[in-house]
């Protein structure tokens, strides 16, 4: 009978992204929508976005991270990587809140775009007044 896997799954947000985050133990292989991280990601930022939570539990090389994402930009997607794997860490370990917490990467970060109202150019900004 073959060896069961423990794989531990969460789901993280941000804006529009959502990331779907399997952690597995591993070498520490990284694959964003089958891609390579590195092929994923061009920006320096976005890659440290989403390590932040392995760096800070010390679990850089530990696990092989799969993701899927869709919807919303790339900075959006990172910060969606980041709340799955800050989630999926805290099913591989509970012990793990407080430091986790405390850094507030369990928290979703709830900001979106606001919509563009009617009669005005955007969100907030308004067509200018013209009073003759």
């Amino acid at each position: 009978m073959a060896e069961k896997i423990s794989t531990w799954y969460a789901t993280g947000r941000r804006k529009k992204a959502t990331a779907r985050v399997y952690l597995r133990p591993g070498t520490g292989r990284f694959l964003v929508n089958t891609r390579d991280l590195d092929d994923f990601f061009c920006r320096e930022t976005d890659k440290m976005i989403l390590q932040q939570p392995l760096v800070l539990t010390s679990n850089t090389e530990s696990f092989d991270i799969n993701v899927t994402v869709r919807g919303g930009g790339t900075t959006g997607q990172a910060g969606a990587i980041k709340h799955g794997i800050s989630r999926a860490l805290l099913k591989y370990n509970p012990e793990l809140r407080p430091s986790l917490k405390e850094a507030g990467f369990l928290t979703r970060d709830a900001r979106i775009k606001e919509r563009k109202k009617y009669g005005q150019k955007g969100a907030r900004a308004r067509y200018q007044f013209s009073k003759r």
